[in-house]
Order: C-alpha cells, then structure tokens, then sequence
C-alpha cells in the first residue's frame, strides 16, 4: 500500500477527533468516579438533565448521542441511588420522563465544578479568542454530522468505492 492510501493520524480530523473524545472521557470517567461514585455516562446524563429537566430517555439519547442501553443502564443506576426520578409522560402514557432529584442537582453541582476545572486545563493553551474560534468550528461540525453519516460510496467499474459528488 502506497503511502498516500495511508491516513496521516496526525492530520485525519475523525482519528484526531476520536482520540481526543476517547481519552477525555477516560479520564473524565476515572476522575467522576473515584471522587463522585458516577462515570462518564451518568455524568452526561446528569448534565442533560440539568439543562432539560423532565425529559424521556429518548431526548438524552438524541441529544448525547449515546445508546439507548448505555442511557438505559445509567438512568437505572442513577434511580436507584436517589438522583434522577421517573414518572409515566403526561403525553404519552407508553414513555416516562426523567427528572433530576435534589440529591441528583447536588451531584450535578458538584461533579460540574471539577468538568469546568478540566475544561479549562484543557484550553489553557488557547487565547478567549481561540476558544471562540474552535467552538464555532466544532459547532459547525457537528451541523454536518446528518450529512456525513448519511454518506454512502458508490461502486466503480473497477470494484474500488469512490465518493458520491456533492449535489
């Protein structure tokens, strides 16, 4: 294989993108639980939570993009210790909605203050000005990601998949 049908990690946006996402969350997840008993998905949820109250697990899931089991797992978890409460949804008696508990606001309060600290380790490097710029690029991203998962190649006449042209 040619070296030019070799991806460049250090230059593959997705690979740099993976690595960084796999590796904060790592940690993230290890820090959570050794001083808060929660990993890296109850966080999420907790966080969710804390932005819409009184949601079904569906809308975590949407707006996370974790799996429905993984979500399922971390809102048993987190009932189950007193953070989060379900009910039956007003519209819709086949759904129940999560909200948080007090017990489950304190949690988030205190789990948030320590995801700010390593955020902000995180963009100790950048000026307020980068930070702007990288969050409007990871913003616009994120706005293509239909887009990109919805992308399939198309067969060539010689068996090697090649990209269907932008319309």
């Amino acid at each position: 294989m040619s070296s030019k049908n070799q991806l460049d990690l250090e230059r593959y946006v997705p690979a740099l993108l993976n690595f960084l996402s796999n590796k904060l969350s790592a940690g993230a997840s290890q820090c959570y639980r050794e001083n808060f008993g929660v990993g890296i998905v109850e966080w999420r949820v907790l966080s969710m939570l804390a932005v819409e109250n009184h949601i079904p697990a569906q809308r975590i899931c949407q707006v996370i993009g974790l799996d429905k089991a993984a979500v399922s797992r971390s809102l048993v978890q987190l009932e189950k210790e007193g953070c989060i409460s379900s009910e039956v949804d007003a519209r819709d008696a086949r759904r129940y909605t999560v909200s948080l508990t007090p017990s489950g606001r304190a949690l988030h309060d205190r789990v948030f203050v320590v995801a700010k600290a390593r955020e902000q380790r995180l963009l100790a490097d950048f000026s307020p000005e980068e930070v702007d710029i990288l969050i409007d690029l990871l913003n616009r991203m994120h706005a293509r990601l239909d887009e990109v998962n919805a992308f399939r190649p198309i067969a060539s006449q010689d068996g090697i998949a090649k990209p269907q042209k932008r319309s």
